[in-house]
């Protein structure tokens, strides 16, 4: 099961009252909703948004909305469902851990599957044409970007040697040649050698960046005076991404002068929160 991450924090944070309504942006397993469902009845509802369509397959529940689509179209999706007013917006970035564990999409080095890293199997770009058919140069440049990646240029090489040889299709295929690309000191770190690669592709894949620069907007355009954004941030792309927006966009008052992090019991009990950073603001106008 997927566990939700800082939900203590982000309850406290939203406060729903009886009757308001909310929008969940990254739905998942449903574990804020769920809790945003306890506090904000009888009549208030929770629009509940997902990229992926497995995920919204097996939750229902009263006064919930599930709608399959990306939330970078938030504006078009609260019109159409219409949801307001809106007293809090929820951003949750992160991929759950059933993205990790149960999609045999390619997410985990940790698992031999195919390299899709989709979030939505209904999109066309997928991890194996960025690794088999973009130029090196291309390839170099999210490596560096989006996975902050210092051997970026020789993990780019090394993928053009090999796709040139055989397709890359697989996780190990990719895991491997990332491992003979770097130096042997690379393997032997707390973080594992693949990680910024795997992350990289995810990203590009997905536009994540892109979309979360373009929702942003939307999500204060939406909400009502006095109503609160929240977002969870997992890497340091997104945060910056994040922080830069709340400090510069005049309707907000940030709440969080610095983010909320994982308490070190819940760091414990779920080792995946460990880099989750929450950031609040409210909107101070209409």
């Amino acid at each position: 099961m997927h566990t939700p991450v800082l939900t203590k924090e982000v309850i406290k944070f939203l406060n729903p009252q009886p009757n308001e309504n909310f929008i969940d942006c990254t739905l998942g397993g449903g574990g804020h909703a769920k809790e945003i469902l306890q506090r904000n009845g009888p009549k208030g509802k929770v629009l509940g948004i997902d990229w992926d369509p497995e995920m919204l397959k097996n939750i229902k529940a009263k006064r919930l909305v599930l709608v399959h689509d990306n939330f970078a179209n938030l504006k078009d999706i609260a019109e159409r469902e219409k949801c307001k007013p809106i007293s809090g917006i929820l951003f949750d970035l992160g991929i759950s851990s059933d993205h990790f564990e149960k999609s045999q999409r390619g997410f985990s080095f940790q698992k031999n599957e195919t390299l899709d890293m989709r979030l939505n199997p209904q999109h066309s770009l997928d991890a194996q044409k960025i690794l088999n058919f973009w130029s090196r140069f291309d390839i170099e440049k999210i490596l560096k970007e989006y996975g902050e990646e210092q051997f970026a240029e020789s993990i780019a090489k090394a993928i053009v040697q090999e796709r040139s040889k055989t397709p890359i299709t697989k996780t190990f295929q990719l895991v491997e040649i990332i491992k003979n690309a770097t130096p042997s000191w690379y393997s032997k770190r707390k973080l594992h050698w693949a990680t910024k690669t795997f992350q990289a592709l995810r990203i590009a894949v997905n536009s994540e960046l892109e979309n979360l620069t373009r929702v942003l907007p939307q999500a204060v355009s939406l909400l009502s005076k006095g109503g609160r954004i929240i977002v969870i941030s997992f890497h340091s792309l997104e945060d910056r991404i994040v922080k830069n927006f709340l400090r510069a966009e005049p309707k907000l008052q940030i709440i969080t002068k610095k983010p909320i992090v994982p308490t070190f019991q819940e760091r414990k009990q779920n080792p995946r929160s460990r880099s989750a950073k929450l950031r609040v603001a409210i909107k101070m106008v209409r």
